[in-house]
C-alpha cells in the first residue's frame, strides 16, 4: 500500500521509528517567566537572607501552587523561591535616610548629672564647723568615721535600690518603680543613720546628726535621679552650694550654715516624697498597666525583677565607694595636717561622672557603627578596641583637667604629686571600665574586681604594707589591667552589642 511499510509475517522492527523532537522556542521569542519575576522582585530577593522569605512574599501575593506550576514550571512556592534566590546576587542596601542610633544623647544632660553628683560635697564645707573637735584615734578629723560609714551604707543600698527601680521602669511599670523607691529609700536612710550611730557611739551626737542628714539626702536624691528629676534636684542644691562658695571667702555664722543645710535637705525630701506619693494610691499589681505598652496590658505585672539581681549592683557601689574614699583620704591617712574630708581628688572624680556617662553612650554608639561597617569578627574587634581607647583617653584627659583645677582652687590643697596623680588616673580607668562592663550586663565581673581591689587596699593600709598613695597606685593599676582585659574579651564580640 502506498505510504505503508511492508514487513514479512512474524517480523518485528528492532527499533521504533525515530519521531522528530518538538522544536524549542528560541529564547529571544519568549522570555523566561522566572527571570521576569526575578527582575520584578529584584530588590526584595537581593536583600533576603533565606529563600523562605521569598516564599512568604509569593504566598502573600496570592500565588497558589497550581498557578506556580502552570506559569513557572516548578512544583510549589518553595521551589520557586529557591530558584529566585539562586538567580539574584546577594546585596543588602542601606536604609534610606540616617541610620537610627538610640545611643545619641546630649552632652549637656550628662554634665548636669555630674554637677548634681558633685554639689552635695559642698555640704561638708558648710558643715565642717559643726564637726569641730579633736582628731579621733585613727588621726582623722572629728566626725569622719560616722560620715564615712553612713556614706558607704548609703552608696551601697541606694545603688541596689536604683537598679531595682530601673528594672521596674524597664518593664514599663512606673508605679512599681515608685513603690520600690517609697519602701527602699526610707529603709536606706534608717540603716545609714543606725550604722553612723553604732560607729560614733553616744559621745559625738553632732556627727551622728550630720550623718543621718547625709543618709536622708542620699535616699531622697536617689528617688529624684531615678525618676529623671535632675533639674529639680539641682534647684534644691543651688542655695546650699552658693552658701558654701561664700563660706570659702567670708566667715559665715553657724546658724546660717545650719539653715542652708537643713533647707536644702528639706526641699529634696519634699520633692522626693511628692515623686513617689502616687504609689500609695495605686493598687499593687495593677497600677502599672496604664504605663505599660499596649501589647502587654492584657497580662498584669505580677512578677517583678528578683531582689538578688540587684545585689551585684549594690556591691559595685560599695567597692567603688571604698576606692573613692581612699583617694579622698589619702593625704589624711598619710598624716598630712592640711588635708580634709573632701579632698580635691574626690571632687574631680565626682564631677567626672557626667562626662564618663556621656562617653559610655559614645562607646555604645561606636559599637553600633562598628556592626554596620565591619564584616569579620577580627575587624569588629579592632574597631571596638579603638573606640574604647578613644573614649577612655577622653575621660582620663577630663579627669586630669578637673583634678588640676580642683587642686588649684581648693584652699590649702597639697601639691599634685606624680604618684598621687597616677593613682588617681588609674582609679579613673577602674571606675570607667567598671561602669562600661556594668552597662553591658557584666556586672559580676566588674563587681568582683572592684571589691577585690577595695579589700586589697584595706589590707595594705591595715598591715602597713605600703603607704596610702603607693597602695592606691599598685592596687588601682592591677585592677585597671584586669578590667581592661575583661573589656577586650567580653566587648570585642559582636554578640555583646545586641
Amino acid at each position: 500500500m502506498s505510504g505503508s511499510i511492508h514487513l514479512p509475517p512474524g517480523a518485528r522492527p528492532q527499533t521504533l521509528p525515530h519521531l522528530p523532537r518538538q522544536r524549542s522556542t528560541p529564547s529571544w521569542a519568549e522570555p523566561d517567566p522566572v527571570d521576569e519575576l526575578a527582575g520584578r522582585l529584584d530588590d526584595f530577593i537581593a536583600a533576603a537572607v533565606h529563600p523562605d522569605e521569598i516564599a512568604a512574599l509569593l504566598e502573600s501575593d496570592g500565588l497558589s501552587d497550581d498557578q506556580i506550576r502552570e506559569r513557572y514550571g516548578v512544583k510549589n512556592s518553595f521551589a520557586l523561591a529557591e530558584e529566585l534566590y539562586e538567580r539574584v546576587e546577594r546585596r543588602y542596601p542601606e536604609p534610606d535616610g540616617p541610620v537610627h542610633d538610640p545611643w545619641q544623647v546630649g552632652l549637656l544632660g550628662c554634665l548636669l548629672r555630674g554637677v548634681v553628683f558633685a554639689l552635695p560635697g559642698l555640704g561638708y564645707v558648710l558643715g565642717a564647723p559643726l564637726l569641730a573637735g579633736p582628731q579621733d584615734d585613727f588621726g582623722l578629723p572629728a566626725g569622719t568615721l560616722p560620715l564615712l560609714a553612713g556614706a558607704l551604707v548609703g552608696w551601697t543600698w541606694n545603688q541596689g535600690l536604683a537598679h531595682r527601680a530601673y528594672s521596674w521602669l524597664g518593664l514599663g511599670d512606673r508605679s512599681a518603680a515608685r513603690r520600690s523607691l517609697l519602701l527602699g529609700a526610707p529603709t536606706g536612710m534608717l540603716l545609714g543613720a543606725l550604722v553612723a550611730l553604732a560607729v560614733a557611739g553616744t559621745g559625738d551626737l553632732s556627727a551622728v546628726a550630720f550623718a543621718a542628714g547625709q543618709s536622708f539626702y542620699l535616699g531622697a536624691a536617689t528617688v529624684l535621679l531615678v525618676m529623671g528629676r535632675e533639674r529639680a534636684l539641682l534647684a534644691c542644691l543651688l542655695p546650699m552650694a552658693a552658701g558654701a562658695v561664700l563660706a570659702f571667702v567670708h566667715p559665715m555664722p553657724e546658724a546660717a550654715r545650719l539653715v542652708l543645710l537643713v533647707g536644702s535637705l528639706a526641699a529634696v525630701a519634699v520633692l522626693g516624697l511628692v515623686e513617689v506619693a502616687s504609689a500609695v494610691r495605686a493598687p499593687k499589681g495593677r497600677g502599672g498597666l496604664r504605663d505599660q505598652p499596649r501589647w502587654s496590658r492584657r497580662r498584669p505585672t505580677t512578677m517583678g525583677p528578683r531582689l538578688s539581681a540587684s545585689l551585684p549592683y549594690a556591691l559595685f557601689g560599695l567597692g567603688s565607694g571604698v576606692l573613692v574614699l581612699y583617694a579622698a583620704l589619702g593625704d589624711v591617712l598619710a598624716g598630712e595636717e592640711h588635708s580634709a574630708i573632701a579632698a580635691p581628688a574626690a571632687v574631680a572624680l565626682t564631677l567626672s561622672m557626667g562626662p564618663a556617662e556621656w562617653l559610655l553612650y559614645r562607646f555604645r554608639s561606636g559599637g553600633l557603627a562598628g556592626l554596620r561597617s565591619t564584616s569579620t569578627p577580627k575587624a569588629f574587634w579592632r574597631t571596638t578596641a579603638l573606640t574604647v581607647v578613644r573614649c577612655l583617653a577622653s575621660y582620663l584627659a577630663t579627669l586630669l583637667a578637673l583634678s588640676l583645677a580642683a587642686s588649684a582652687l581648693w584652699p590649702d590643697a597639697p601639691a599634685v604629686g606624680g604618684v598621687r596623680l597616677a593613682g588617681l588616673l588609674l582609679l579613673g580607668v577602674v571606675l570607667w571600665t567598671g561602669l562600661l562592663l556594668q552597662s553591658f550586663g557584666a556586672v559580676l565581673s566588674a563587681t568582683t574586681v572592684l571589691c577585690a581591689a577595695a579589700l586589697a587596699q584595706t589590707l595594705a593600709l591595715v598591715t602597713h604594707a605600703a603607704g596610702p598613695h603607693l597602695a592606691g597606685l599598685i592596687v588601682n593599676g592591677t585592677a585597671a589591667a584586669a578590667q581592661a582585659a575583661l573589656v577586650c574579651v567580653l566587648l570585642g564580640r559582636a554578640t555583646a552589642h545586641r
